[in-house]
């Protein structure tokens, strides 16, 4: 299933599920800071949108009335949609977006060491897949 694409408050709300476990809406809802807390029934639409359009959240209980919700997309499946959004802004193109991290200073020696690592362990599974073919 290919990941959704999730707004700005879609994310919020995922990061308080990420970040605390199964809730209910109104605990999702009181989770945002006071002064930029939207309405229960912002969260309650943008909630059911997650769960029946987008499927990233799922319904693991009832108490009463209420349903609690938890994510059914991990942190990292919706950053890897993130990450592909914004690379399709530089036409898949990955140069503009690692100067940038050079140039703000985000980029540290010891990520650069860590992707490459990762880039050498890929080469060497795409290497022994290639051996295996007949």
């Amino acid at each position: 299933m290919p990941h959704p694409k999730l707004s700005k408050l879609e994310l919020q709300i995922m990061e308080t599920l990420w970040n605390r476990g199964a809730c209910s809406i109104r605990e999702i809802q009181e989770a945002f800071p006071e002064s930029k807390r939207p309405a229960y029934t912002t969260v309650q639409t943008m909630v059911y949108r997650l769960l029946e359009g987008k499927r990233a959240v799922r319904i693991v209980k009832r108490i009463g009335n209420a349903n609690i919700f938890d994510a059914a997309i991990s942190r990292d499946d919706a950053g890897r949609k993130v990450i592909d959004d914004l690379l399709a802004w530089f036409g898949g193109r990955t140069k503009p977006v690692m100067a940038h991290l050079v140039q703000s200073g985000k980029l540290t020696l010891e990520d650069v060491k860590e992707a490459e690592e990762a880039i050498l362990k890929l080469a060497a599974s795409k290497t022994a897949r290639k051996a295996k073919r007949p």
